[in-house]
């Protein structure tokens, strides 16, 4: 469900989401490049640990580009539900690679710290790391502005990376700032000890958001409630229970049991579950939707693998 203006179209998210992609990985490629030479250059740990990280940014990003096209495709007919999980998968990738450049970075903190080496050319390390920042910042920029747009769980993945990228950034400026301004060399190292500890707390966050889609967790409740408000707008529907909801990349799934006056007419039941699912597509375009009818008062308890063995909210 967006959060800036009217829903948007599969085909709409999937512009968007494509947009936001290409950014990423356009923004990582410069980053690697600027950042690489003032490495090679200046032998900074604090820009060396940024590179790292915005190498394997880079390859989460292309793996993000991916994935968020995938996730698009239409479903088939093997994939009834859709290929949006795709997403899911793509950020736990991403968790992965962020989790093994905080161990890089950290490593190579002690190491810097152990054995410290004075840097070398810190105004060209101080002003790749500038640079870096600003572009990251216009990436993050974007990112959320998409994100409020679409939900899509890789997106803020990729959005979580370049967070904390923005984070060791800032700290690695303070860290060059610092060896450049004052002659303060032995502050590079802490800056990477920080980077990493930033690095492992976006991986964490990425992991949950990717865990939470994969193992179908519903939806919010102020979403679950607007679902039901919009269900029970018309009289002759006058309850709704067995409620499931799944995100599933750019699609949700929407599935419930609904009380209906008995006397109603087959085709005109009909009519009322199918202007209540166009009520749903109003405000969630990327749903699946599954209505089921029960007479008021006759219903019977859901049945099979969810079997009703107790009341769910």
């Amino acid at each position: 469900m967006s959060g800036d203006s009217s829903p948007l179209t599969p085909a709409q998210s999937a512009r968007l989401t494509r947009m936001a992609t290409l950014a990423s990985v356009t923004v990582a490629a410069v980053l690697v490049a600027l950042k690489a030479s003032a490495w090679a250059q200046s032998g900074s740990v604090a820009v060396l640990a940024s590179l790292a990280d915005s190498g394997l940014d880079l390859l989460a990003s292309l793996v993000t580009l991916f994935a968020v096209r995938y996730a698009a495709v239409p479903p088939d007919s093997k994939h009834r539900f859709g290929h949006g999980k795709a997403e899911a998968f793509a950020s736990l990738m991403q968790a992965g690679l962020v989790f093994a450049s905080s161990a890089l970075v950290a490593r190579e903190a002690v190491h810097a710290m152990l054995d410290p080496t004075p840097i070398q050319k810190e105004g060209l390390a101080l002003a790749v790391m500038a640079v870096s920042t600003v572009l990251t910042l216009a990436l993050i920029t974007l990112q959320g502005w998409v994100l409020r747009r679409t939900a899509s769980v890789a997106i803020a993945g990729d959005r979580a990376h370049y967070a904390s990228d923005l984070g060791s950034n800032l700290i690695g400026l303070a860290g060059v700032g610092a060896a450049y301004a004052f002659g303060l060399h032995g502050l590079d190292a802490p800056a990477g000890l920080l980077i990493a500890a930033f690095l492992l707390a976006g991986a964490v966050g990425v992991f949950r958001q990717a865990s939470s889609q994969l193992m179908d967790r519903e939806l919010s409740e102020p979403a679950r409630a607007h679902i039901v408000d919009l269900i029970t707008q018309d009289p002759r529907v006058t309850d709704v229970h067995q409620l499931r909801t799944r995100a599933s990349g750019p699609y949700v799934h929407i599935q419930m049991h609904v009380d209906m006056d008995p006397s109603l007419s087959l085709e005109t039941a009909h009519k009322v579950i199918i202007d209540a699912e166009n009520r749903l597509l109003r405000v969630f375009p990327s749903a699946d939707i599954l209505i089921h009818p029960d007479p008021r008062g006759r219903a019977e308890p859901h049945g099979g693998a969810f079997a009703e063995t107790h009341k769910l909210a």
